[in-house]
C-alpha cells in the first residue's frame, strides 16, 4: 500500500495525529489553493472554483471537525472519478 492510500486511508478513519502538511497536500491534489493569512492569523483557508473555501488553522493536532471536512471533499473526490 503506498503512502498516498495511507493518508487518505487515515483521513477517512478521522486520525487524530494527523498533520496540517498532510491536509495540505491532500487538498492540493485536489485542485485547491492555500491561501496563507496576512495579519497574524494562524488560518489558512483554501480555495477551489466552483467549491466552498475551506479553512484549517496551523494548530496540532488538527481537530476531528477539519478531518472530517477534508474526508467530505476525498470522498466526493472519489465519487467524481467513479462517474467519470
Amino acid at each position: 500500500m503506498s503512502k498516498w492510500d495511507k493518508l487518505l486511508m487515515k483521513i477517512c478513519a478521522l486520525s487524530k495525529d494527523l498533520r496540517f502538511d498532510e491536509l495540505r497536500k491532500v487538498l492540493e491534489s485536489y485542485g485547491y489553493e492555500m491561501h496563507s493569512p496576512r495579519g497574524g492569523s494562524s488560518h489558512c483557508t483554501f480555495r477551489k472554483t466552483g467549491c466552498q473555501p475551506i479553512t484549517i488553522p496551523r494548530h496540532e493536532p488538527i481537530k476531528t471537525l477539519y478531518v472530517e471536512m477534508v474526508k467530505q471533499i476525498v470522498e466526493s473526490e472519489a465519487m467524481n472519478d467513479e462517474n467519470a
